[in-house]
């Protein structure tokens, strides 16, 4: 993943030299930090399985033959697949019964592929597509290099997940994805629940980076159930930076340096327990940290 910090990097230092960080006001007092349980972080595994997965090729996706990735959720129900990893990121759809959801999965930038890294340059917040996300304030605002990936996929995933629905009565829905991956997922998270109704909609994000404004990270904690986990010092979650205008919703989950797992309350929670206080500045972050581990699984096929 070193080229997607890197090109991130590139866009915060360029736009660094003329702004300077404005002082946030905190909206609410911080809720004390907590640590999770075993019981807790096991939960996570399936689904950091699903997002690694992401990572391989679709035909095996679609025939669910990736070999360890696919291995580790042996009961899973393959819909669809598509992408290339370059233009398209890759993605899959298809049903977990021993998890009772349907699963939309999200490659993460492939850092072979200039074009996808280019994407994640692109750090300028724009209106999402009244079309796509209907009835959704224009004041609510993502990265439009996110936007346009979400955007590529969107109908046809939408399609998937239509189809995972009725073949088994399913009546969740889970979205994850790890990186740009994890961008593209928390766009789904707020596009899906606008055209699909009668389920419910959970986004699990891997080193996510910051995807919208304040208005869009007001309307995500809002309307959806988010966990966004980050490991150690990984520098992609403090991207693009605060001062741009982008905002991280609430539902961090760090882990620490002693691996210890905690739920970090709020919006970019400013704790040295958490990723803002824990990497003030992309000087202090780690690129071999973006990757994992997250409870031993290492992103990528």
């Amino acid at each position: 993943m070193f080229k997607l910090a890197a090109t991130l990097i590139l866009s915060v230092l360029l736009r660094s030299t003329v702004n300077a960080a404005p002082a946030l006001v905190e909206l609410s007092k911080r809720q004390s930090i907590t640590g999770l349980t075993s019981a807790q972080i096991t939960a996570f595994k399936p689904f950091t399985n699903f997002a690694s997965t992401a990572y391989c090729q679709p035909s095996t996706t679609l025939s669910w033959t990736c070999g360890a990735n696919c291995n580790a959720n042996a009961d899973f129900i393959p819909v669809a697949s598509g992408g290339d990893g370059s233009s398209v990121q890759f993605w899959y759809v298809g049903f977990s019964p021993s998890q009772a959801t349907v699963i939309v999965a999200h490659q993460g930038t492939d850092t072979t592929k200039i074009e996808a890294d280019a994407t994640d340059a692109d750090a300028i917040l724009e209106s999402l597509s009244p079309t796509l996300f209907p009835g959704v304030s224009s004041s609510v605002e993502a990265h439009s290099g996110f936007a346009n990936e979400q955007a590529k996929t969107a109908t046809t995933i939408l399609a998937a997940v239509q189809k995972a629905i009725a073949a088994h009565a399913a009546t969740r829905v889970t979205i994850v994805g790890h990186s740009l991956g994890a961008a593209i997922a928390l766009l789904d998270g707020v596009y899906l629940p606008l055209h699909i109704t009668g389920v419910t909609f959970r986004t699990i994000g891997y080193g996510m980076p910051r995807v919208g404004n304040q208005a869009f990270a007001n309307y995500v904690d809002a309307h959806l159930t988010l966990t966004h986990i980050n490991n150690k010092e990984d520098l992609v979650p403090i991207l693009p930076g605060r001062f741009l205008g982008y905002v991280h919703p609430s539902g961090e989950v760090h882990i620490m340096d002693n691996n210890q797992w905690v739920s970090c309350p709020g919006q970019d929670n400013t704790s040295t327990e958490c990723t803002v206080g824990d990497v003030p500045n992309i000087f202090d972050g780690a690129t071999g940290d973006h990757d994992g581990p997250y409870d031993g699984v290492d992103m990528g096929c």
